[in-house]
């Protein structure tokens, strides 16, 4: 792809997301007793409610920050997904009282990497500068 994909096909996934993550958090804290099975919900859910929110905000900042090759769609899921999984990690350590800034950011500072690296990967396997290489024999 040559360019970024419209956000017209993030519409229906980040309303399912976001109605989904939030409304189900919204019952969940109020209609249910804090056991072992809620409890994983709590963390399940607030994946997909930080993802449905952090979805929007990903595809502005790829677009107004365009990057070589653009970021398809699978990029721009993958990267709001890290915010799910980060925000259900703070929420998670918070409850073990395990939680402060330096940790937080450590975390932060750890899933951007892995974002960094991955996108390395797709940029260098992208790159036509390189010579195909003869199969092994």
């Amino acid at each position: 792809m040559n360019e970024m994909p419209p956000y017209r096909p993030f519409l229906l996934p980040n309303l399912l997301l976001m109605i989904g993550g939030w409304g189900g958090l919204y019952l969940l804290l109020n209609l249910t007793e804090p056991t072992l099975w809620p409890r994983w919900g709590f963390f399940v859910l607030v994946v997909l409610a930080c993802t449905g929110t952090a979805l929007p905000i990903v595809y502005l900042l790829n677009r107004l920050f365009p990057s070589k090759p653009p970021a398809e769609a699978h990029v721009i899921t993958r990267q709001a997904t890290w915010f799910g999984l980060y925000f259900a990690a703070l929420a998670w350590l918070s409850i073990g009282r395990i939680l402060n800034f330096s940790i937080g950011l450590w975390l932060a500072l750890g899933l951007a990497a892995i974002e960094y690296l991955l996108r390395t990967r797709e940029t260098l396997s992208h790159s036509t500068d390189v010579p195909p290489q003869p199969p092994l024999r």
